[in-house]
C-alpha cells in the first residue's frame, strides 16, 4: 500500500471515530483519488456513508470493494448491510449468500439471514437459519449479552415455529391415526415426537449378550403376552402372600443394591446396602428360594405357568420389589436385550412413576407391562408410603424359539468352558 494512501486511510478512520465526517470524507476522498480500486479505501468510503444512512453510495462503495476483494466475507455483510437500508431484500439476501458461500460457519451472516427471512415471513427458512446460528453460537467460550438475547429470541422463535408446525401436521394426520390400532399410534406419535424436538429416541445399551436386530422399543405392546390378562387376575392373590409373608418374615427383605467392598463411589452409593431399595426374591439368576416359594403357592403357581427363560445360574429371575417413601432408583440400563422385564404392581399409592426412555408412566395397581431394561429407565416413590412391585423376566418377544434355544445353548456351551472368561449374568 502506497504510504500516502496508508496516511489517509488512518486520518480518515480517526476523524470517523471521533465523529467528524467532513474530515473522514475529504481524507477517504483523497485515498480513493490515489486508489480507486483499493478495497480497504472503498470499504472505509461505503462505512463513512452507512453512518451517515447515505444508503445508496454506502451500497455502491462496498460493492465495489467485494468486487475487488470478493473471497472476504466482511465486505459482503457490509454490502448487505447497505442493501438492508435500501429496503431490497433481494440484494440483501444474495449478499449473505455470498458470505455464507465463503464460510457457512459465520454466526452473524446466519444470524443476518435469519432475521432477513423472519422479516419477510419465511418461516421455515427463518427457523432453519436459526437452527444453524444456535448451533454455532453453542460453541463460542464467551457471550455477549446482545448477542445472548437475539439468540434467546431465536430459540423462542424456533420453539414457536416447531409447535405451529406440528400442530398443522397433527391436524392434517389426525383422521388418519384415529382409525390406526393402539400400537401403530403410539409409534407414529413417538416418530413425530422425535421429528419435532419433543422427545429423544433411547436405543439399547447392554453390560452383557446384544441381540443385534431386535426392536428397539421401550414398552412392549401387551399383544405380545396374551398371558398377562390371566397373571393380573392373580394380583390379589400375590399382593395377599406378599402382605402375609412380610408380615411373618420382615427379615426376608434385603437390599436390593450390594456392591463389593472397595467400590468407587457412583450412582448406586446411596442405595448401597440400603432397603430404600428392597427385594424379597423368589428366584435369583435361576436359583429358587425354596422358603419364600413355600410361603407363596399362588404367586409361584403363577409364574410357572410363563414361559419364562431357563438358563441355569441366570435366569428366571423374579422378586418382589419395594421401593420405599421418597425414594428414587437413578437411570441405569441392564444387561441383554434377549429378556423381557414384566412389572406387575401390586401397592401403587399416589406419587409413584416409572421411566423408560422417552415416556414416563405412573404405576396402576394389577395392571402388569413389559419394558426392555437395556433401555435407560428408572423410578421414584414421591409419596409417604411404600411401593410394592413383583419384577420377573421372560423372553424378548421378538426372539424366535429356535433363538431360544440357541441363546440357552450358548450359555451352557460358555458356561462348560474351562478357556473363556464367565459371562455377565443376564
Amino acid at each position: 500500500m502506497d504510504a500516502s494512501v496508508e496516511r489517509l486511510l488512518q486520518q480518515a478512520g480517526e476523524a470517523r471515530r471521533q465523529g467528524r465526517v467532513a474530515d473522514a470524507q475529504r481524507a477517504v476522498a483523497g485515498a480513493l483519488a490515489r486508489a480507486p480500486d483499493m478495497p480497504q479505501a472503498r470499504n472505509l468510503a461505503g462505512m463513512i456513508a452507512l453512518d451517515q444512512s447515505d444508503f445508496a453510495t454506502a451500497r455502491n462503495h462496498f460493492l465495489a470493494a467485494a468486487q475487488a476483494d470478493p473471497g472476504e466475507a466482511a465486505l459482503w455483510m457490509n454490502v448487505a448491510s447497505a442493501q438492508r437500508g435500501l429496503s431490497d431484500a433481494a440484494g440483501e439476501r444474495l449478499a449473505l449468500d455470498r458470505a455464507l458461500a465463503i464460510d457457512q460457519r459465520n454466526l452473524m451472516a446466519q444470524i443476518r439471514m435469519a432475521q432477513l427471512q423472519q422479516r419477510l415471513d419465511e418461516r421455515q427458512g427463518a427457523s432453519d437459519s436459526w437452527i444453524k446460528a444456535l448451533a454455532l453460537a453453542a460453541a463460542l467460550p464467551d457471550m455477549p449479552p446482545a448477542l445472548a438475547d437475539t439468540l434467546a429470541e431465536a430459540r423462542a422463535f424456533v420453539a414457536d415455529h416447531q409447535a405451529r408446525f406440528a400442530g398443522f401436521i397433527e391436524a392434517g394426520v389426525a383422521p388418519t391415526l384415529a382409525q390406526a390400532d393402539p400400537l401403530s399410534q403410539r409409534r407414529f406419535n413417538a416418530c413425530l415426537d422425535r421429528e419435532f424436538g419433543r422427545r429423544t429416541i433411547y436405543h439399547n445399551h447392554c453390560s452383557g449378550l446384544h441381540y443385534p436386530f431386535l426392536p428397539a422399543d421401550e414398552y412392549f405392546d401387551r399383544d405380545h403376552f396374551p398371558w398377562m390378562a390371566e397373571l393380573e387376575a392373580k394380583a390379589d392373590a400375590i399382593r395377599a402372600e406378599f402382605l402375609a409373608l412380610v408380615e411373618r418374615d420382615g427379615g426376608a427383605v434385603r437390599p436390593y443394591v450390594r456392591q463389593d467392598a472397595g467400590t468407587p463411589q457412583n450412582k448406586w452409593t446411596a442405595l448401597d446396602g440400603s432397603l430404600d431399595w428392597g427385594a424379597v426374591f423368589l428366584w435369583e439368576y435361576g436359583v429358587r428360594n425354596e422358603a419364600i416359594c413355600a410361603a407363596c403357592p399362588q404367586t409361584v403357581a403363577a409364574l410357572e405357568a410363563l414361559p419364562r427363560a431357563d438358563i441355569p445360574g441366570r435366569a428366571p429371575s423374579a422378586f418382589f420389589s419395594l421401593l420405599k417413601s421418597h425414594s428414587h432408583i437413578p437411570a441405569h440400563t441392564g444387561v441383554t436385550n434377549s429378556r423381557t422385564i414384566i412389572h406387575l404392581p401390586l401397592i401403587v399409592p399416589p406419587g409413584c412413576s416409572f421411566r423408560v426412555g422417552g415416556e414416563t408412566r405412573v404405576w396402576e395397581e394389577g395392571r402388569a407391562f413389559a419394558f426392555d431394561d437395556t433401555i435407560e429407565h428408572e423410578a421414584w416413590n414421591e409419596s409417604d408410603h411404600l411401593r410394592v412391585v413383583l419384577i420377573f423376566d421372560v423372553w424378548n418377544p421378538h426372539l424366535s424359539l429356535a433363538e431360544q434355544q440357541l441363546l440357552k445353548q450358548f450359555y451352557a456351551t460358555a458356561d462348560a468352558s474351562k478357556t473363556i472368561s464367565v459371562l455377565p449374568r443376564i
